[in-house]
């Protein structure tokens, strides 16, 4: 385990109930950590160096919970080591680097995950089920909140921080977008963006808008889906985290004149039986298996290359002013 903060030490504590899974040793630059670390895992070595972690063969596998800035080093690092890596989101600070790691993994016939922990979240896999099935019909559009009263991050702008949250969410959901648009604004700090809207089109004319801020009174995590069919909110901070509502409205068409009518239909709002189950502990135990069989993870490398082709395309249309930025055409998309 390298990285020992607050996420570290969470995948830390899950790491150690991994069955068949020996955490070797952990790894953090900062002292303090490692003696915080030392009072709660008294037979762990502990290491400020990762060469310590490299050069031991008897390693397998490191997961990373580091600043996203040095995730592209740390990874490539550790590839070179013949190491399968976890990487907490995003994979890199660009799609270039993203893509060396990727290629870096695939030659030497590894496994490079990026942690997108959203997708082991049972509200998140039960829309996908929805979905999948049909049972919303064809998607209309779709709104997003992702906002709090929030650490202003000093290496990286709110799209960096919280969009690729979205991203991979409506990845896994609805696949690629056509482009990305995104406007915001430095309220805080003259350099560092903290509020930003994105919106993003599809090729079957879908539509999503999603709110990014470090400003906002009160923490939300609110998505809306709206189908033809049927309509569903996942919120992650309320106990009914999904609710289908079967509601929509119709257009009737009068055959004699030629005009239509709409009719509006309210019927049942559902909240479906979601099954405890700790997202990260799932994420985890899809990264080992995923090494013992070879196969992809959920959150594989080609999602992750997408998430971050989008957050680039997001900062580039904000650096235009907001411009339509296609993603059909981008590398890694």
């Amino acid at each position: 385990m390298v990285g020992l903060g607050y996420w570290g030490s969470k995948l830390l504590r899950n790491l150690f109930q991994l069955e068949g899974v020996v955490v070797t040793a952990a790894c953090d630059s900062n002292p303090a950590v490692l003696e915080d670390q030392a009072r709660r895992h008294r037979y762990l070595p502990l290491t400020r160096d990762i060469d310590d972690l490299l050069d031991d063969e008897t390693i397998d596998a490191i997961a990373l919970a580091t600043p996203i800035s040095n995730h592209f080093e740390l990874a490539r690092e550790a590839l070179l080591a013949g190491k399968h890596v976890l990487v907490e989101k995003p994979l890199a600070s660009n799609l270039s680097e993203a893509m060396e790691l990727r290629d870096l993994a695939a030659d030497r016939n590894l496994v490079l995950m990026p942690a997108h922990t959203f997708l082991y979240s049972p509200p998140v896999v039960a829309v996908k089920e929805l979905l999948d099935s049909g049972e919303l019909g064809r998607i209309y559009f779709a709104t997003s909140s992702r906002v709090n009263l929030g650490i202003h991050q000093r290496d990286t702008s709110v799209i960096r921080d919280l969009a690729p949250h979205d991203f991979s969410i409506l990845l896994y959901w609805m696949g690629k977008p056509d482009f990305v648009r995104a406007i915001g604004r430095a309220a805080v700090m003259d350099d560092v963006v903290d509020v930003a809207f994105i919106d993003l089109g599809y090729e079957d004319d879908c539509l999503v808008h999603i709110d990014l801020s470090w400003l906002a009174p009160t923490k939300l995590r609110r998505t809306v889906l709206v189908g033809e069919r049927k309509m569903v909110v996942y919120d992650d901070t309320s106990p009914e985290q999904v609710r289908i509502f079967d509601n929509g409205v119709e257009r009737i068409d009068d055959r004699t004149f030629g005009e239509f009518q709409l009719a509006y239909r309210s019927g049942d709002i559902l909240t479906p039986h979601l099954e405890p189950a700790e997202p990260l502990q799932l994420e985890l135990e899809d990264f080992v298996n995923s090494i013992r069989s070879g196969g992809a993870p959920r959150s594989h490398v080609d999602l992750g290359l997408d998430v971050v082709s989008m957050t680039d395309a997001a900062e580039e249309s904000l650096a235009g002013g907001g411009i339509a930025v296609s993603l059909t055409d981008r590398v890694g998309a």
